[in-house]
C-alpha cells in the first residue's frame, strides 16, 4: 500500500493489484462485516485469510466474520463459513442491519466495499486511524449484539437488545440491585423490571440460572 491515507479503486481487479497484499499480511485481527459472501468473494479475499488461519504461526489471529442473515440463504455460503469456523473463525449473524460492508485488518487498514456498477464494485482503502477506529466501534457494536452462528441456525435462542444485554452484565458484576440500578441510570423498579423479563425470556428459574443459560446461548459478551 502506498503513503496514501485514504485511495479508491474500481473493482476487484485493481483492489487486488493495490490492496490484495493486505490479506496475507493480517497477524492479529482481522474483522469481516459483510451482508453476503459475494461482497468479498474477490480477490481472493478468502483464501488468503484461510491460508493465514493454516499457518503455524498465527495462534494469535483472531478472525471475526459479522453477516446478515442474506449469507446463509445458499448451502455453499454454509459450507464456508462452517469450514473457516473450524480453523478458528468466529461467526455471528446480526438481525440489524450492518453500518458498513467492510474489512478492519489489524485495525490499522479499512477497505469499504461501495456500490456495484458496470465497471465493478468500488472500494475505498484507508489507514486513518480516526476512520479505521470509528468504523470499528461502529462494527462492535453490531458484533455485541449478533448471535453466534449455530445459536441463529437453531432459531430457539431470544434475542437480547442493548439494553437487556446491560442488564446481563450487571447481574454478572455482583453489584447490588441499587448500585447496578444507578449504573446503568435506571430507577430500582425498572432495574428489577428488566431482570424479571430477562429471566423469563432466558426460561430461567433464577438470577444464576439466567447467566448460565445466557453462558451456552454465547449471549453474554
Amino acid at each position: 500500500m502506498r503513503n496514501e491515507e485514504v485511495f479508491s479503486v474500481q473493482g476487484d481487479a485493481e483492489l487486488a493489484a493495490r490492496a490484495g497484499h493486505l490479506f496475507a499480511s493480517v497477524s492479529s485481527d482481522f474483522l469481516c462485516a459483510a451482508r453476503d459472501l459475494r461482497t468479498w468473494s474477490q480477490p481472493v479475499a478468502r483464501a488468503a485469510v484461510l491460508r493465514r488461519m493454516r499457518t503455524p504461526d498465527t495462534s494469535g489471529l483472531t478472525v471475526r466474520k459479522l453477516l446478515s442473515p442474506l449469507a446463509l440463504v445458499e448451502e455453499e455460503a454454509r459450507a464456508h463459513l462452517r469450514l473457516v469456523r473450524s480453523r478458528g473463525a468466529l461467526v455471528r449473524i446480526s438481525g440489524s442491519p450492518l453500518p458498513h460492508e467492510t474489512i478492519i485488518i489489524d485495525r490499522r487498514v479499512m477497505i469499504l466495499a461501495g456500490r456495484e456498477s458496470s465497471a465493478g464494485r468500488a472500494y475505498t482503502v484507508t489507514t486513518s486511524r480516526n476512520l479505521v477506529e470509528g468504523v470499528h466501534s461502529l462494527c462492535q457494536a453490531v458484533w455485541d449484539d449478533a448471535l453466534d452462528l449455530d445459536v441463529w441456525l437453531r432459531g430457539d435462542a431470544p434475542h437480547l437488545d442493548a439494553g437487556s444485554r446491560a442488564v446481563l452484565e450487571a447481574l454478572g458484576s455482583g453489584l447490588t440491585d441499587a448500585a447496578a440500578a444507578g449504573r446503568l441510570g435506571l430507577s430500582l423498579r425498572t432495574y428489577r423490571r428488566r431482570v424479571a423479563g430477562l429471566m423469563a425470556a432466558l426460561d430461567a428459574g433464577s438470577r444464576f440460572q439466567a447467566g448460565l443459560r445466557a453462558g451456552e446461548l454465547g449471549l453474554s459478551r
